[in-house]
């Protein structure tokens, strides 16, 4: 298990990278409305990256600093797929490394 941690925890980072490179991270953090969201993806309050960023990667964060139970799935991807569609050039590297964070937390179940 301590491998997956560390492998999820890589992982993490990699996406925050990715998201820096493709300018899909941003400074200002959404509004407390949006992120008061109870929406998946916080589809109604914000776009899909605010909320990779603001409430996925540290959520995740969280989790793998408490040492609590990895998510049970996870899919990602499919949704990033939907959002920025599955041949945009710019997300691909992205979207590759969502596909790559599912299959981890798919693997420690």
């Amino acid at each position: 298990m301590a491998v997956q941690i560390a492998e999820v925890a890589e992982c993490l980072l990699l996406i925050e990278r990715e998201m820096r490179v493709q300018q899909l991270w941003s400074v200002e953090p959404p509004s407390a409305e949006a992120m008061a969201s109870v929406t998946p993806f916080c589809v109604d309050s914000m776009p899909f990256e605010q909320w990779l960023q603001w409430i996925f990667v540290p959520r995740m964060k969280m989790i793998i600093e408490a040492g609590a139970a990895l998510p049970s799935a996870s899919g990602i991807q499919p949704m990033a797929e939907q959002v920025y569609g599955e041949s945009n050039p710019q997300t691909r590297g992205l979207l590759k490394l969502l596909g790559e964070f599912d299959q981890l937390i798919s693997d420690a179940n």
